[in-house]
């Protein structure tokens, strides 16, 4: 396992199995305590089955003393010191300019508390941001959509007998799994079925289905993607109609280059008539509904798009953010939507351009300093909803990307790292928070696009990066 440290001082940890060892205890306590103390567990809580009445309190029952309980995140002290911008200067500086990260990485430190700028290394030159770039589609999502929204996706009836239309609304974590394999709360393919098979008259086949996909437009694949990149492991055409994130099967890596014939053949399956033709085209004017169900809310989808770095999850958020602005749900349209909602949250975008919502493409262009003001804006509320993207950062040591770039050192808490990670070809980027051994919030970025050193070193690095400012009491 990879550690974020710095020298022999642990900055991350994931203790988490010790608390929940302790709470699993002191629950068996309270049980032990309660049947010992005569309290009856009827069939309806608080009344005695036999006679339906209600159980006369028992005097002597007591509660269990817990005592204090290690915090499972590491929390901010109130009148923390801000770091020595001096100090952070001479123990970044070499990071940055080193060879894991090659020439003209950039980065950028800022103290939330004051908005002041502790540590700037070319922080206004336009990098490649890979993944990274998820944070302002997660902005733009997150301030032009209402966090509590759903996505519909609907079967209504077709134009023959036996012919029902599966249309997509874009949410691409419906599941053929109950529960998701992938995507807590998401909606699941059964359900659907379930819905349409009550609707039809009893007894009806289901020959054919059509797939309409129709609510997204254009290039199924963006400029900038690399002939193997969809499908691949991350990525797959972008539909507006797809089951388990466009994966090949539930849980699976690979993902699917028929997304919209994999979700009408799940719900054939769900139906009952796994030899029904599946088709691409659109409903008719007017059809029926037969069945509709609701994604997770937009705010879990981009909580689940940042922590898993999912590009098929990102791109169907920015072509929503298109659709609520009245672009064309394209590759196109989403960009420009996304550049100009982060353009209305007060981020300055005159050095950003984008060819997808993701940060799979190439020729995207953003700074280290655009970056850091997202995160900066988050975390001290200046961004509206947009602070709720904070929840979704990956925690070293802990979850998401960075689940396995941290130490099990139990005698601190995992949280002291959380970042957005960013890898393409010769490009590595982390972009997040930090809280320093003080105890006061740090917002950062670095990119770098042209490195050399191989993956295991950039990362490296960053890792190091991001353990400085952590272990930092200076």
């Amino acid at each position: 396992m990879e550690s974020i440290s710095s020298g022999g001082s642990t900055v991350i940890t994931a203790n988490y199995g010790r608390f929940r060892r302790r709470m699993i205890t002191a629950v068996v306590t309270l049980v032990l305590l309660l049947v010992g103390g005569g309290i009856a567990l009827g069939v309806t809580l608080g009344r005695d089955d036999a006679s339906g009445t209600d159980a006369a309190p028992v005097p002597d029952a007591r509660l269990p003393e817990l005592g204090p309980v290690d915090p499972v995140l590491a929390g901010l002290s109130d009148g923390a010191p801000a770091p020595d911008a001096d100090v952070l200067t001479t123990r970044l500086t070499p990071l940055v300019t080193g060879s894991a990260l090659g020439t003209g990485a950039t980065a950028q430190v800022v103290d939330v508390a004051t908005g002041e700028v502790l540590f700037d290394q070319q922080s206004d030159a336009p990098v490649t941001p890979a993944s990274t770039a998820k944070l302002l589609t997660a902005v733009a999502a997150l301030t032009t959509l209402d966090p509590s929204d759903t996505l519909a996706t609907t079967v209504v009836s077709g134009a023959a007998p036996g012919e029902v239309v599966l249309v997509g609304g874009g949410d691409v974590t419906l599941s053929r799994t109950a529960p998701s394999r992938t995507y807590p709360g998401a909606p699941t393919v059964e359900d659907l079925a379930t819905q349409v098979v009550a609707a039809l008259p009893a007894g009806t086949p289901v020959t054919r289905i059509v797939v309409d996909s129709s609510l997204y437009t254009g290039p199924l694949t963006a400029g900038g993607w690399g002939p193997g990149d969809a499908p691949s492991s991350y990525a797959a055409p972008i539909t507006a109609t797809a089951v388990d994130g466009a994966r090949v099967s539930p849980g699976a890596t690979a993902r699917s280059g028929q997304p919209g014939l994999d979700a009408g053949a799940a719900l054939a399956d769900a139906l009952g008539a796994p030899g029904a033709t599946v088709v691409l085209g659109q409903a008719p004017a007017g059809a029926k509904t037969l069945g509709t169900v609701q994604s997770a809310p937009v705010l879990r989808q981009v909580e689940q798009m940042l922590s898993l770095s999912d590009n098929v999850l990102a791109e169907t958020l920015g072509r929503q953010v298109a659709i609520a602005r009245d672009e064309p749900a394209t590759f196109d349209g989403a960009a420009q939507a996304i550049t100009d909602a982060v353009e209305e949250a007060g981020i300055p975008v005159a050095d950003v351009t984008l060819a997808d919502s993701s940060g799979l493409s190439a020729t995207n262009s953003v700074t280290a300093e655009v970056l850091t003001a997202i995160v900066t804006g988050a975390a001290d509320g200046s961004l509206g909803h947009a602070s709720g993207l904070l929840a979704g950062l990956p925690i070293a040591g802990y979850a998401g990307t960075l689940a396995d770039r941290g130490d099990d050192d139990p005698a601190t808490a995992p949280g002291t790292v959380r970042a957005k990670t960013g890898t393409l070809l010769g490009v590595h980027a982390l972009a997040g928070t930090a809280v320093t051994a003080d105890g006061r919030l740090l917002a950062f970025a670095v990119v770098a696009d042209d490195a050399t050193g191989g993956e295991v070193a950039a990362e490296g690095a960053l890792d190091e990066f991001a353990a400085q400012l952590a272990a930092c009491g200076c």
